[in-house]
């Protein structure tokens, strides 16, 4: 047990430096693991004389930091042996304390949100101009804001696509996809955006790549049918659309592929 209460003393000693960094969720957190530890503990009469004056020393220094009573007015009381009752009061500055930075962080990730969208915004607006490298100059800054973004790279590959960009829009899904291998929707986008590049043969690995990792999802099955379409291979064409089909027999985008193959092959 002499581990534990080496632990619980050095929680104690630690909370004036929490209270110093602003960090008060933390501070309290470690109170109440000293007094849960020195309850839970056997202690001698000296080591509960030293507890009883380390929590007495830390329950006022809670009580005497102005900037904590701006998120808890609330006093705690301590006196030796109502450490159960402290802990009841502690559990309440805590749940106080945790909306505190539950309604922090949650600004803070508004925050970031707004700033996605207010470079994606200016960035658009210089697409729309025609200003390209000044598009690409704000929407590198962006992506280099939020490293390892993927969604936020698809986003602006889509606006890349959109204004004809196609080389830049390859350039920023090669990126989400590394960063996000496991997300089929980006070898979907990229297949695309390579057929129409006429890379047939890229488009082609990318669209495999995601069928590796879904058999399931119909569209990926007639997308690699329209790049056969464009590549002319009628019988892969066909295949295609067959596998599209036997997942989703309604599919009448699909049958119309199939119908066009079978025609060309006779």
């Amino acid at each position: 047990m002499s581990g534990e209460l080496t632990k619980a003393r050095q929680k104690l000693t630690g909370i004036n430096a929490s209270l110093k960094m602003g960090k008060y969720l933390a501070a309290a957190q470690a109170l109440n693991d000293a007094i849960v530890i020195m309850l839970s503990a056997q202690l001698m009469k000296s080591e509960r004389e030293e507890f009883t004056q380390m929590l007495d020393s830390t329950v006022y220094a809670l009580n005497n930091h102005k900037e904590l009573r701006k998120f808890y007015p609330l006093l705690l009381h301590y006196a030796p042996g109502g450490e159960k009752k402290l802990l009841e009061e502690i559990y309440e500055m805590r749940k106080v304390l945790q909306e505190d930075v539950n309604e922090n962080a949650q600004k803070d990730l508004d925050a970031l949100e707004n700033r996605k969208r207010e470079g994606l915004a200016r960035g658009q607006q210089h697409l729309d101009e025609q200003q390209f490298d000044e598009a690409r100059q704000v929407f590198d800054k962006l992506t280099g804001e939020f490293p390892g973004d993927a969604e936020l790279k698809a986003d602006i590959a889509d606006r890349y696509y959109k204004s004809g960009l196609n080389q830049d829009a390859v350039g920023h899904l090669s990126q989400a996809i590394n960063e996000s291998p496991e997300s089929i929707h980006l070898y979907n986008r990229i297949g695309m955006v390579l057929r129409k590049m006429q890379d047939y043969e890229s488009a082609e690995n990318y669209f495999r790549r995601a069928l590796g990792i879904c058999q399931t999802d119909e569209y990926l099955f007639f997308n690699l049918g329209r790049l056969y379409y464009d590549w002319q291979k009628w019988g892969k064409m066909a295949e295609a659309a067959k596998l599209a089909i036997a997942i989703n027999p309604n599919f009448v985008e699909a049958k119309k592929l199939l119908a066009f193959a079978q025609k060309k092959l006779g």
